[in-house]
């Protein structure tokens, strides 16, 4: 599957925008698995690195890294950049998917 078909499902999915040389991207991963853990197949949590694919990066306006989008249906649900804690993530999250 293509990033675009990834994102145009029904289901919610959570991309992170990352870069191996970033910090605050490194404090994210086990974040995003905790996220994971509690929230389960409710959501995709897909990662992009910015270096790899800055086609992706560009078409989203990605500034700084981490940034965190959630999308459904193709459409931009919320957005944050930086590190988000688990918490806050888990709740902007359940606030899409119930």
């Amino acid at each position: 599957m293509t990033f675009d078909e990834i994102i145009q499902t029904d289901k919610p999915v959570l991309v992170d925008f990352f870069a191996e040389w970033c910090g605050p991207c490194k404090m994210m991963a086990p974040i995003l698995k905790e996220v994971k853990k509690e929230i389960g197949d409710s959501v995709t949590i897909i990662k992009v690195d910015v270096d790899k694919s800055p086609q992706a990066a560009q078409e989203y306006q990605v500034q700084g890294v981490p940034t965190l989008i959630l999308f459904k249906n193709g459409k931009q649900l919320w957005r944050q950049s930086g590190v988000v804690p688990k918490t806050g993530l888990v709740e902007v999250i359940k606030k899409f998917i119930l």
